[in-house]
C-alpha cells in the first residue's frame, strides 16, 4: 500500500478531502453491501423455514394419505417375559393362544483345554501341540453344506487356525486364560449348525492335538419352536411372522403336570388411540408451522433500521449490535408474497369439506375447529384444535367427537382424513415443484436470491472499483496542485532572497 505524505505544501488535510469527494461513490457501494447482507440473512431464513415444510409435508402429511396409517394394531400378551408381539395392519383381531417349546441357539463348541510346557498364545506354531506334517480337516455348516477344508501345518500358528475358521464362515478365537478354542455358529438354527471333521489318520490327531474332538464340549445348533392356536411354526431365529403378527420368542413357556404344552394369550385390537395420536400430531405440527408462518408475516416493521457497515458496527457494543440485526431478521417476511402464498394454500387445504358415502364431512364434523378470531392468541388464529383433546386446555372440557367416530365408525374417519391430507399434500407438492426460478422441494425463489446475490456482487465490485478509482485521480491532482505550490515557494524564496541581497 502507498505511502502518501499529502499537504506538507498547501497545509490541507488531502485524505479527508478525498474521503469527502468519493463519499458519494461508497454510500453507494455501502448501499449495495447493505442490500446483499438483508438478501443473505432472507436466504437463511427461507432454508430454514422450507426445511420445516418439506418436513411436514413429507413426513406427517405424506403418512397419513395412506389408509395404512388408520389400520394400526395393538397387542396384549398375558406374559411379557415369555415373548413380544407386534402386530401389523394385516392382523385379525381377537385372543389368540401361544406356546413356546424351544429357543433357537446357536451351534457352540467348547474345545478341551490344551497343556503344554508353557501356555499358548496365538503366535504359537503347532509344532509345539504335536503337529509335525501338513494335514487338514473339514468344517461343514449345515447339513447340506460343502465341507470347507482348512489347511495347517508345523508351521501354522493357533492365530492362523482361527483366521481360516473365521474365514469358512463361523466365529472363532482362542482364549488365551482358559488356554482353549471357542468355536461358534455365526447364526441361530439347526441348518447353521457346523461340525469338524477329518478324512485321515493325521487330520483326526491333528483335531485331537487342537481340543477339537471328544474331549470338547458341542451344543448343537437349534431352531425355535412355538405353537400359535395349536399350529407348529419353527424357525432359524427366536423371531417369527405369523398372519400379521411379529412374534419374538424370549423364553419356553414350559409343560403341565399332564405333559400338555402351557399356553400364553395374545390379545389383538385396533389400536384406536394410537390412530388419534397420529392425528393429534398432525395437527400439532401444522399448528406450530402455521403459527411461525403467521408471525413472520404480521413480523413489526423494521422500516429504517439497515445491516451494519463495519465503521457503524465500530461504534456499537456487541449487544446493540445484536439487538439491530434481530429487529430486522425477525421482519424479513413481513408481508412476504410467497409466504402468504404458500400459508394461504395450507390453510386452503384444510378448509375443505369431502363426501364420504353420501355425507359431506369437514374437520369440523370430527370437532376440530379454530378458535374464534377474539379467542385465539396474536398469530395462532390459523391453528387447530381437538375437542377432548385433555392435553389443551382451550377445548379438553367439549366432547371428543374425534375419538368417538374413531371408536363408532372408523372407516369414515379414514376416508376423510386421507382425502384431507392428500389434499394439502398436493398443495404443498404444486408449491414445490421445480421451475426456473426455484428448486424442486423449495417453496421459495432459491435461484432467482442466488442470482442476485451474484449481481450484487458484481455491483458492489464495480463500485469499489469506481471509489479507488478516482481516489488514485484526486490524489493525483492533489499531488500536481502540492508540486505546483512547491515549486512556486521555491520561485518566491528565491526572488526573496535576491531582493534581499
Amino acid at each position: 500500500m502507498a505511502i502518501r505524505l499529502s499537504g506538507l505544501s498547501s497545509g490541507l488535510d488531502t485524505d479527508s478531502i478525498v474521503t469527502e469527494l468519493v463519499s458519494a461513490y461508497k454510500i453507494k457501494k455501502d448501499n449495495y453491501k447493505k442490500d446483499q447482507t438483508k438478501l443473505e440473512w432472507k436466504q437463511d431464513a427461507w432454508k430454514e423455514l422450507n426445511s420445516k415444510i418439506y418436513n411436514l409435508y413429507s413426513k406427517t402429511v405424506s403418512n397419513l394419505r395412506y389408509s395404512t396409517a388408520y389400520k394400526t394394531k395393538t397387542t396384549t400378551l398375558s406374559d411379557t417375559t415369555k415373548a413380544s408381539v407386534t402386530a401389523g395392519n394385516n392382523s385379525t383381531n381377537g385372543t389368540q393362544t401361544l406356546s413356546i417349546t424351544k429357543l433357537a441357539k446357536a451351534g457352540y463348541l467348547t474345545g478341551a483345554e490344551l497343556t503344554g510346557a508353557s501356555d499358548y498364545t496365538s503366535s504359537t506354531k503347532l509344532s509345539e501341540l504335536g503337529i509335525a506334517t501338513d494335514t487338514s480337516f473339514d468344517i461343514t455348516i449345515g447339513s447340506s453344506g460343502t465341507p470347507k477344508n482348512i489347511s495347517i501345518g508345523a508351521d501354522t500358528t493357533i492365530g492362523d487356525v482361527v483366521s481360516k475358521l473365521k474365514t469358512a464362515g463361523v466365529n472363532a478365537s482362542f482364549d488365551t486364560t482358559n488356554q482353549r478354542f471357542f468355536i461358534s455358529s455365526k447364526t441361530s438354527g439347526a441348518e447353521n449348525d457346523f461340525s469338524l471333521s477329518a478324512s485321515d489318520a493325521d487330520g483326526t490327531a491333528a483335531l485331537e492335538s487342537l481340543g477339537l474332538t471328544t474331549s470338547a464340549v458341542k451344543v448343537a445348533g437349534q431352531d425355535a419352536e412355538i405353537y400359535l392356536n395349536g399350529a407348529q411354526y419353527t424357525n432359524a431365529s427366536n423371531t417369527f411372522t405369523v398372519n400379521g403378527l411379529t412374534i419374538t420368542a424370549k423364553e419356553e413357556t414350559g409343560y403341565n403336570a399332564d405333559s400338555s404344552r402351557k399356553e400364553i394369550s395374545i390379545n389383538t385390537a385396533d389400536d384406536t388411540k394410537g390412530i388419534y395420536d397420529s392425528i393429534k400430531n398432525f395437527f400439532k405440527e401444522y399448528n406450530v408451522l402455521i403459527n411461525e408462518m403467521d408471525s413472520l408475516y404480521n413480523a413489526t416493521s423494521a422500516k429504517g433500521y439497515q445491516p451494519l457497515t463495519d465503521e457503524e458496527k465500530e461504534t456499537m457494543t456487541d449487544d446493540q449490535i445484536e439487538k439491530w440485526e434481530k429487529k430486522i431478521k425477525d421482519s424479513l417476511f413481513r408481508r412476504d408474497s410467497t409466504l402468504d402464498s404458500v400459508s394461504s394454500s395450507m390453510k386452503s387445504a384444510m378448509m375443505k369439506s369431502y363426501t364420504v358415502n353420501g355425507k359431506t364431512y369437514s374437520l369440523a364434523s370430527f370437532g376440530i375447529s379454530t378458535l374464534g378470531y377474539f379467542t385465539s392468541s396474536a398469530n395462532e388464529k390459523n391453528a387447530y384444535h381437538i375437542d377432548g383433546d385433555s392435553d389443551d386446555s382451550a377445548t379438553s372440557g367439549k366432547e371428543d367427537k374425534l375419538m368417538t367416530a374413531l371408536t363408532t365408525d372408523p372407516a369414515s374417519v379414514e376416508s376423510f382424513f386421507t382425502q384431507l391430507t392428500t389434499g394439502l399434500y398436493d398443495s404443498l407438492d404444486a408449491k414445490m415443484k421445480s421451475t426456473t426460478l426455484s428448486s424442486a422441494y423449495t417453496v421459495y425463489n432459491d435461484k432467482q436470491m442466488k442470482q442476485e446475490y451474484d449481481e450484487y456482487d458484481d455491483l458492489i465490485g464495480k463500485w469499489e472499483k469506481k471509489m479507488s478509482d478516482m481516489e488514485k485521480y484526486y490524489y493525483k491532482k492533489f499531488s500536481e496542485m502540492e508540486t505546483a505550490l512547491t515549486k512556486l515557494q521555491s520561485s518566491t524564496s528565491s526572488l526573496a532572497s535576491l531582493l534581499g541581497s
